[in-house]
């Protein structure tokens, strides 16, 4: 496990300790990453009730309740369905706090709208949600750890803005 991002999750960790806020994670490129970094810390179950791993659009549906409709408007790469994914975990999970990531990992599936290394995210709370898209570069490893570093920050990010 990345050190870098351990300590990220660590430090988030801490934040939602403090506040008493519990953490679910819905994510698609990544493929458990975030969540994996957030249990690699003991007593990580005080701040962490659950992660979805939901790579295909059946999984989101079934497990998010992302609308067949979003992801056929929109498609699994985009700010909308990040933003059904953050909101349904929230609503399938015991968690006040959520994370979504969806995007293209590489080296395939990429196109000319949505290129290798664009990665969709949305973080809730409450009844607050924040999307956002980034495109990183290097190979499916740099992208994934890229975009599980940045979903923690935006965490973290979101806990500030509501303080």
């Amino acid at each position: 496990m990345d050190s870098k991002l351990v300590g990220l999750a660590a430090t988030l960790g801490s934040q939602l300790r403090a506040r008493q806020l519990v953490l679910a994670c819905a994510e698609s490129c990544t493929g458990g990453l975030v969540s994996a970094a957030l249990t690699e810390t003991a007593g990580s179950s005080l701040y962490f009730d659950r992660g979805f791993v939901t790579y295909s659009n059946r999984a989101k549906e079934d497990m998010l309740g992302v609308p067949e409709d979003t992801l056929q408007l929109h498609g699994a790469v985009s700010e909308e369905t990040a933003r059904a994914m953050a909101e349904g975990a929230l609503r399938n999970s015991r968690a006040q706090v959520a994370l979504a990531i969806t995007g293209v990992a590489g080296p395939g599936g990429g196109s000319p709208d949505k290129p290798v290394g664009m990665v969709c995210f949305a973080w809730a709370l409450s009844h607050t949600v924040f999307t956002e898209t980034k495109h990183f570069p290097g190979d499916r490893g740099d992208v994934r750890r890229a975009a599980a570093e940045h979903a923690l920050r935006g965490v973290g990010h979101l806990l500030e803005l509501d303080a």
